[in-house]
């Protein structure tokens, strides 16, 4: 990939050292009193953020344990909420996209076993098998931010045959209605058990997934976008066993079936990018996003969606974008370089989609999909145009190793 120019990364202890050698080198420009403040400022500086840390830590672990005891929707909602504004405030301090996505994932899967257990006491009588719930999208590869819906499905066994479906019908309703209520939104595409296409026992997915993967249904392009979101699909609650039974099922069936992987490579090379002439930014001319790209369509989502159907070509465990980039690597298919440099794109383009997130929260703006780069500083600016470089340069690889015409 020749746009490939990152250095090696540095161990921890390298870093430290790096940093240590920085400190030494400015130290001789001081007098003794203001060597002595400089190093004084240093520990307190370093003390101060270290506490922060350690007291965000204490109020998400209390308000975890809160959710696994809380038996009100309502106050759910309020600690979802009071989360979300805990993880926001430390993203502001810390900027931290990995520590943002493990976070949000954490407490969202809280919330959501918890309405599970509720729901479960809603109900009439308990659940006639083992049953699971599995999500997916950002949720599915534990990339969850500051603004989520719901992208779940329902598996459940199949000893009870139309008993089992009238019954994880009903809880798959009123489930979805729970988690809207405690501020997970609905998915404006449907995806959610509630929908007769997201919900079944095993062996009714089974029959559903093979008929996917054969192109059986007329409908090509709900076919491709069905295999593109169960391909991120990672269990959540209930069952682990039987939601591992489907998980396996989904995976084993894009390696059987290489066409569908296939037809996924091809809409995934042709995704555009905010790219124009002589490698420019390609910004909307008109209009109320006149001057701005679609940061998710035209840079982060062809990202995800390149390094995912490597990371299925080659059997990989992983969901995560970052895992799979390191899992990857790791099997040779990406050199350490260029492993580096598709981490640091995706870090990059993610910030900036969580900070369009924070604006929106905040209500600076309606929009949290569209951004100016002209309106960045000059590095960072730089630092997104290098990584829709960088994406372009994997869509050609994907482009030759599937022999896309």
């Amino acid at each position: 990939m020749p746009h490939q120019v990152h250095p090696p990364e540095p161990s921890d202890a390298e870093l430290l050292q790096e940093l240590l050698g920085e400190v030494h080198a400015f130290l001789p420009l001081l007098d003794r009193e203001e060597i002595r403040s400089f190093l004084e400022g240093l520990r307190e500086g370093a003390c101060a953020e270290s506490e922060r840390l350690r007291e965000f830590s204490r109020l998400e672990e209390e308000r975890l344990e809160a959710i696994r005891r809380e038996t009100e929707y309502a106050a759910l909602l309020r600690l979802h909420e009071a989360l979300n504004a805990l993880e926001m405030e430390r993203f502001l301090r810390f900027y931290s996209v990995a520590a943002l996505h493990e976070n949000c994932t954490s407490y969202r899967d809280a919330l959501a076993r918890r309405a599970v257990e509720l729901v479960l006491s809603e109900m009439p009588s308990p659940p006639p098998v083992p049953f699971a719930l599995i999500s997916m999208g950002s949720d599915g590869r534990e990339e969850q931010t500051l603004i989520t819906d719901q992208d779940y499905l329902v598996v459940y066994g199949d000893d009870k045959g139309e008993e089992a479906d009238r019954y994880f019908k009903t809880l798959s309703e009123i489930l979805v209605e729970r988690l809207s209520e405690i501020g997970f939104k609905k998915c404006t595409g449907g995806i959610m058990p509630s929908n007769d296409n997201w919900r079944g026992s095993l062996s009714q997915w089974q029959r559903r997934l093979h008929a996917i993967v054969r192109y059986e249904t007329e409908d090509y392009g709900k076919n491709l976008m069905d295999l593109i979101v169960l391909s991120d699909a990672r269990f959540v609650a209930g069952d682990p066993e039987l939601a591992d039974s489907l998980v396996g099922l989904i995976r084993s069936l894009l390696q059987d079936y290489f066409m569908a992987l296939w037809g996924m490579a091809k809409a995934a090379t042709e995704m555009r990018l905010a790219l124009g002439f002589l490698k420019r930014f390609w910004t909307e001319g008109s209009g109320e996003h006149k001057g701005c790209f679609n940061l998710k369509l035209l840079a982060w989502a062809p990202l995800v969606m390149n390094v995912r159907i490597l990371a299925i070509n080659q059997a990989l465990p992983a969901t995560s974008t970052v895992q799979r980039i390191e899992l990857l690597q790791r099997e040779h298919s990406f050199s350490a370089d260029t492993a580096r440099g598709l981490i640091e794109a995706y870090r990059v383009l993610t910030k900036h989609r969580i900070l369009l997130q924070i604006k929106v929260i905040k209500g600076i703006q309606n929009d949290a999909y569209y951004l100016n780069p002209y309106s960045l500083p000059r590095d960072e600016r730089e630092r997104i145009r290098h990584a829709l470089l960088l994406i372009e340069d994997l869509q050609k690889i994907i482009h030759t190793n599937f022999s896309i015409m």
